[in-house]
């Protein structure tokens, strides 16, 4: 006799499972199993996968209450991205016309612009604002098939906004299809009232805005909570950076670091040695501290949008990543300074152009290891039976399509928890 099922999905040409490895992330050069099935079909109930199998014995075993044909398109998990800065308040267009014609970052940043022009727009947002503007490019990475993101604060420097972005963050987490996965980074630059004083702003994020983030979570949040830290010349050394992490930990709160994206200061090997979940940047990284990641189990995550929008020759050394045993993901960095990108397979192009990933390999550093970048690993980032239900369909035959291509949305259904939450 069948079961019955909430959803088969069925006659899919080509499905990447992407398993992780004994639980883990695909690591080193292992990165890229793909986990192939052709004529496939998935069973999902009360969104969870059932069961995955070929697609006649499956559709056998399996009756849904609603079928949803592929039409022998390629069928992946949804695309997970780790690292986001998502929730802000207008925009800094006028910022990449002077880094058009020359300044740099740091040149815009050290007259007043960069992250604290954001920072003055979303400390003036009230919350509807902030939920609004934030929600469309929430809408646009699910369009592109993106079905899990972490979202950071950090645009409010003090207590009273990087709380507003928090609430932000869960009020969008219960009205969005997206699973939202919040960060607090309260150390992403030194706020305008404390220039001269970093130290001084390090007190603050330890004694009172930590604190307010453990009360908030109490209360708001019985998932996984982060605290990152950007460590980089400019923003937080790395003494005040060990500061903050150690007192986010002590706040049962886990970690990630913004290491390495222009400057060196040991904030990866920082990273491995307090167990932190990921190291993002890791541009500059040296060979020491690329091994240290390697014989850790800190996920390095590369963000290919961030040197591209800044018109950078330096990428991640993903290569030497791979060969020291790494576990290796990708994200947009999704952010209105460097990076206003919502779509992960231009991640995913850029990764295989500039960070010398096969096609494959960009897959599941977008999927399985970006899950485990942000402690979901268990849930989704993969298909087989347990996990959530969320997969896409794309309106191609094969998977290298997904890097080969691009500045075309090739995404035709997106399904979360077993509900069709998008179609082209």
């Amino acid at each position: 006799m069948s079961t019955q099922v909430d959803l088969v999905i069925h006659h899919i040409g080509q499905l990447c499972t992407i398993p992780a490895h004994g639980g883990s992330p695909q690591r080193g050069n292992r990165l890229g199993d793909l986990g192939l099935l052709h004529n496939a079909a998935v069973a999902i109930k009360g969104g969870i996968i059932m069961a995955i199998g070929e697609d006649t014995a499956l559709r056998a075993d399996y009756i849904g209450a609603e079928a949803l044909d592929a039409g022998g398109r390629l069928v992946t998990p949804g695309l997970v991205d780790p690292h986001t800065h998502v929730i802000w308040a207008g925009d800094r267009a006028g910022e990449f016309e002077q880094r058009s014609a020359g300044a740099t970052y740091q040149e815009i940043m050290a007259a007043g612009g960069g992250i604290n022009r954001t920072v003055q727009a979303t400390r003036a947002a009230d919350l509807s604002v902030l939920v609004a503007q934030s929600r469309s490019r929430l809408d646009a990475m699910l369009a592109h098939g993106t079905t899990t993101v972490e979202c950071k604060t950090g645009y409010g420097l003090n207590t009273a906004t990087e709380i507003a972005m928090l609430d932000a963050i869960a009020l969008l987490d219960k009205e969005h299809p997206l699973d939202l996965v919040p960060t607090f980074l309260g150390a992403h630059a030194v706020p305008p009232e404390f220039a001269g004083d970093p130290d001084g702003y390090v007190d603050l994020v330890i004694e009172e805005m930590l604190p307010a983030v453990a009360e908030w979570r109490s209360g708001h949040w019985p998932g996984v909570l982060f605290c990152d830290v950007f460590c980089e010349v400019g923003a937080f050394d790395l003494a005040q950076t060990r500061r903050i992490l150690e007192a986010a930990r002590a706040y049962g709160l886990k970690l990630k670091v913004h290491v390495d994206e222009f400057e060196s200061l040991g904030g990866a090997r920082l990273a491995a040695e307090l167990g932190a979940e990921s190291a993002d940047h890791v541009v500059v990284t040296p060979e020491e501290d690329i091994r240290a990641l390697g014989q850790s189990d800190t996920i390095a995550v590369s963000l290919p949008p961030t040197p591209f929008g800044l018109a950078h020759t330096a990428y991640t050394p993903a290569r030497r990543f791979l060969d020291a045993g790494a576990a290796l993901a990708i994200a947009t960095d999704c952010n209105p300074g460097t990076a206003w990108n919502e779509s992960m397979p231009f991640a995913m192009a850029l990764a295989a152009r500039y960070l010398r990933l096969t096609p494959a390999q960009a897959l599941a550093a977008a999927t399985i290891n970006a899950a485990h970048a942000i402690g979901c690993g268990d849930r989704v980032g993969s298909l087989e039976a347990g996990r959530q239900g969320d997969l896409v369909i794309w309106n191609v035959p094969t998977y290298p399509h997904l890097s080969y291509r691009f500045g075309t949305n090739l995404v035709q259904t997106v399904v979360k928890r077993g509900r069709v939450v998008y179609r082209a």
